[in-house]
């Protein structure tokens, strides 16, 4: 049976949802063994590895030196010296930490995939790209694969027979890294859910004008994250962490609400996969609409209150 590998992000010393997705798809790929880089996790945590099919969580202690991304292939490479597979979610960091670990081990590697099936013992991956205008399948030749999934293309779903994951330490020689962690100092995180992991994004651009109540209060109400266009956060309106688009963060949400963005090639290639997508816009030729499953030709400080209002009461009644 092979061997799945799957690296562990976690969140305040939490397992995060995008995890529990990698782990859903790498049963289906073979047998899923969990990574964790990093302190022993508490009980709790490794039982709900071992709900979503996990029979081990091998752990690597390393400390913060495990922020360097030659350090955490390195300690990666020492508990997955046994697996065909290696999936992780495709982060900016974990995107280096592929690459690093592919180069050491020779294996093929694919980021930034919405999918993985073994077809005739070879891992085949979907991926949208060119900002998001082809569909791609990609077969890695190489023995071992490693892959890049994006958080919301995998429904987490708790195995039909979950056992006890079993706890494994393992002993990494990790190299002397070219850099050196000299302190690390904790960022106040925004509250909810990270935009690249959040299943519903409200998006505001230029038609905001800057103000994001209307935006923040729709994304409160569905229980989503907030983003924004390039324009927006070139204007200062809002921080650079909400932009989406090909330079900002690629964003796979079930709902995306577009408001007020026109819908230029750098924003699309940020949004287009999502899973439904709902553009309100003033401009009845604006080039969101061309990929919009549902539009609102009208001014956002018009249409989202009613909107707001129409949740609100759907959901009190």
């Amino acid at each position: 049976m092979t061997t799945v590998a799957v690296l562990v992000e976690t969140r305040s010393g939490e397992v995060t949802q995008p995890t529990f997705e990698a782990l859903t798809l790498a049963r289906s790929l073979g047998t899923p063994v969990a990574v964790w880089l990093g302190e022993a996790p508490e009980a709790p945590e490794v039982a709900r590895l071992g709900l979503y099919g996990a029979a081990e969580v091998r752990v690597v202690a390393v400390g913060d030196e495990a922020r360097l991304p030659a350090v955490a292939a390195a300690a990666l490479g020492a508990a997955t010296s046994d697996a065909e597979v290696m999936l992780m979610v495709s982060t900016f960091v974990n995107k280096e930490i592929a690459t690093r670990l592919a180069l050491a081990t020779g294996a093929g590697v694919v980021v930034d995939a919405a999918g993985a099936e073994l077809v005739d013992g070879r891992v085949e991956t979907m991926q949208t790209v060119f900002a998001a205008t082809w569909n791609v399948r990609t077969r890695i030749e190489a023995d071992r694969a490693i892959v890049g999934i994006r958080p919301n293309t995998t429904q987490a779903i708790a195995g039909e027979a979950p056992g006890a994951a079993t706890l494994v330490e393992v002993a990494a020689d990790l190299r002397q890294a070219r850099e050196t962690v000299v302190v690390v100092e904790p960022v106040s995180a925004p509250e909810g859910v990270p935009l690249a992991e959040a299943p519903v994004v409200v998006s505001g651009g230029r038609g905001t004008g800057g103000d994001y109540t209307l935006v923040r209060e729709l994304a409160d109400v569905l229980g989503g994250a907030v983003g924004a266009s390039r324009d927006a956060t070139d204007e200062g309106w809002i921080s650079h962490e909400h932009m989406v688009g090909q330079t900002g963060t690629t964003v796979t949400p079930a709902l995306y609400v577009a408001c007020g963005i026109s819908g230029a090639v750098h924003h699309r290639g940020g949004m287009q996969a999502s899973g439904t997508i709902v553009a309100v816009n003033i401009d009845p030729d604006a080039p969101i609409f061309e990929i919009a499953d549902f539009g609102v030709v009208g001014d956002l400080g018009d249409v989202l209150p009613q909107a707001i209002a129409r949740i609100r009461e759907r959901r009190a009644g």
